[in-house]
């Protein structure tokens, strides 16, 4: 059997886990706030606390492309740019519920936080 260590992409080395908050969720009032121990999982937002892996696609210095697929039977695939170490672009699209889903949200980083 071949294990393969995850891969973290480089065009997330300039962000941190913490508090983040998410702006743009459909069907949202108003901004949504996840606690991450690696930003790379603001990529499964559409999944948040499902059980899931990724793939990462793409990595450039300021933006990477990952793909997942949780148990349950959803899966997508987002693109995440980073503007700032402290904000980033989220375009994702996918399967959630047997239903599509395609949006694009902004995310910020607020805080610290104890993320599991």
């Amino acid at each position: 059997m071949l294990l393969v260590a995850a891969v973290r992409p480089s065009a997330l080395d300039k962000t941190s886990p913490g508090l983040w908050e998410l702006s743009g969720l459909p069907n949202a009032g108003t901004a949504f706030r996840q606690c991450v121990a690696d930003t790379a999982a603001l990529a499964r937002v559409e999944h948040r606390g499902n059980s899931c892996t990724q793939v990462v696609i793409k990595d450039n210095p300021s933006w990477t492309e990952i793909h997942y697929t949780c148990t349950n039977g959803g899966f997508g695939r987002s693109k995440l740019t980073v503007l700032t170490p402290r904000s980033m672009r989220i375009e994702t699209q996918g399967i959630s519920a047997n239903y599509p889903f395609n949006y694009t949200i902004q995310a910020r980083r607020i805080g610290d936080c104890t993320a599991h």
